[in-house]
């Protein structure tokens, strides 16, 4: 037989071989197989396939996706090259390969994976519109896979508070049960998410018992639900029973890097500035690297925020600062809170003008920022016993500075530093800019009140008037206030006092018959008792 004979028969013979290996889910022979067969024939197209598809099987998705992209025949493997991307925690990458895919019609598989990758970044909107045409257009066994990989993704779209329309789902299975339960508790209803976790629990306990599963197993299966039933009772302030959960959590479920990372943070916030070493010692679990992968965008900055406060609340100075400042640079969408921890840092140390200059530069770098920086900014010059400073920052707030709790801090301030003057030109302007502009802020009666009775005593009748009229308008059957008002415009305006005082009640309405006849009614049953006190008197005097 010439050598090509003997290359072909060695070759089927290897084939042979590798089919068994694969048959037998024996992945390290068939690749050792296909070595071989790539050996002396490097361009077997199948024997590299099976290499790659045995790489895979052995989670050697590294090796995998080296294998592939040095074998120009298997450049057209997009799933299995997606595959191990996403594997390989590249969700941007699978993703990019996937769509790379010519035209918009992709292969059943791709879609399910692409859908499997945008839940890995996060992009829920988009991942719920591929699961919903998966749902739709695809029938087989995984149908409640699927749907139940849909209702996950509609849980973090209410925690994102996301407007799109969402579908109501099943609730038969413990899966469904459970992400249910998630969405609603993304909804901030966390009494009723707890009612439906507990169901979640039973149902998931049910189900694995009649499969025959071991205690530890159900036990490994309702940790998750556990978790998220602690959380829910966290938020109702049902702290005792959550710590409860979370402990025996980390107790038993010691290979779970994303739940023992959620529960560890939520025992650091049950702590707050108590068990210091507890929290530091869990706040490094809930760090873990190995959680990198496995928790949301959400909660890893849930997780670095507390690590910020937990520094914090342990008065660890210069770590705090330094924490705070790694925090922005990553989550610069976090700088706003993370300039409050460095703030209330400084201010523990008493430094309030630098905690000022730090808020003073974090307002000028957001000019439409929150009123509460202001508001901070005011409270640290009290601190510092600079209440001129605090009236000034009140005083810059635009037309905030006539919102009722404004104008009621600079009154006070102004006050405090005995500038009645000042004071009453506050009241006077914010009388004026409501009358002129109409706003609605609700109730403002406590103001115009407050704003009457300070110009009244201080003898202004024509500003005190003026706030008056405005309480009158939105109480006008309240005959006291009327009764001031006459009183005020009898000061300056006597014609005005005069026309006024035509609606004030005359004196026979302002006593009806029922109710003269209940006075004298009283008046009678004084006297009864009065006449009795006498008897009993004169019965106990000596004769």
């Amino acid at each position: 037989m010439s050598k090509q004979g003997n290359k072909e028969t060695n070759i089927k013979t290897l084939y042979n071989d590798l089919n068994k290996h694969g048959l037998n889910s024996e992945f390290e022979k068939a690749i050792k197989t296909a070595n071989k067969i790539l050996s002396v024939a490097p361009n077997e197209v199948k024997a590299q396939q099976c290499k790659l598809v045995s790489f895979i099987q052995l989670s050697k998705f590294q090796e995998a996706l080296q294998f592939l992209n040095k074998s120009p025949s298997l450049h057209d493997l997009v799933f299995e090259k997606a595959y191990c991307e996403y594997r390989l925690n590249q969700p941007e990458n699978a993703l990019k390969t996937i769509e790379s895919v010519a035209g918009d019609d992709l292969p059943a598989s791709l879609k399910e994976l692409r859908a499997q990758v945008l839940y890995r970044l996060e992009r829920f909107e988009e991942c719920f519109d591929a699961y919903r045409d998966l749902v739709k257009n695809t029938h087989d066994d995984y149908d409640d896979e699927r749907l139940t990989n849909m209702s996950a993704v509609a849980a973090n779209l209410a925690i994102e508070g996301s407007k799109k329309d969402i579908p109501d789902f099943r609730e038969d299975t413990y899966e469904l049960c459970y992400n249910r339960a998630c969405l609603i508790a993304g909804k901030k209803k966390f009494t009723e998410a707890e009612k439906k976790l507990r169901t979640s629990e039973k149902l998931c306990r049910e189900y694995l018992e009649e499969d025959g599963a071991t205690e530890e197993d159900i036990e490994d299966e309702v940790a998750i639900i556990k978790i998220q039933l602690a959380y829910c009772l966290q938020m109702q302030g049902k702290t005792k029973e959550a710590a409860a959960i979370y402990v025996d959590a980390l107790k038993n479920k010691k290979n779970d890097a994303a739940l023992i990372a959620v529960a560890s943070n939520n025992m650091v916030a049950i702590n707050k500035d108590q068990n210091m070493f507890d929290s530091k010692k869990k706040m490094r679990s809930a760090m873990a690297e190995a959680c990198e992968h496995k928790l949301t965008l959400r909660q890893k900055k849930n997780i670095a925020f507390n690590n910020c406060l937990l520094a914090f609340y342990t008065n660890q100075a210069d770590q705090c600062q330094q924490q705070c400042t790694k925090l922005i640079q990553k989550y610069p969408d976090l700088e706003f809170q993370t300039t409050l921890i460095r703030v209330c840092q400084l201010s523990r140390e008493k430094k309030y003008k630098e905690a000022i200059e730090v808020l003073e530069k974090y307002g000028k770098k957001h000019p439409q920022g929150d009123l509460s920086l202001k508001f901070a900014i005011v409270q640290l010059q009290l601190m510092n016993g600079n209440k001129k400073g605090a009236v000034e920052v009140l005083q810059s707030l635009g037309e905030a500075k006539y919102r009722p709790g404004v104008v009621s801090a600079l009154v006070s301030l102004l006050l405090g530093t005995d500038d009645k003057q000042a004071a009453s030109e506050v009241l006077k302007n914010a009388v004026e800019w409501y009358k002129k502009n109409k706003v609605s802020v609700g109730d403002l009666s406590d103001m115009w009140r407050q704003a009457a009775d300070f110009h009244l005593r201080g003898g202004e009748a024509e500003t005190a008037a003026s706030s008056l009229e405005e309480l009158f308008r939105t109480n006008p059957s309240d005959m006291k206030i009327l009764a001031q008002l006459v009183i005020a415009y009898a000061q300056f305006d006597p014609a005005k006092a005069q026309e006024a005082s035509r609606k004030l009640p005359t004196l026979e309405t302002l006593t009806t018959a029922t109710e003269i006849d209940h006075l004298e009614a009283t008046n009678w049953m004084m006297s009864t008792k009065a006449v009795k006190k006498t008897a009993i008197k004169s019965d106990q005097s000596p004769g």
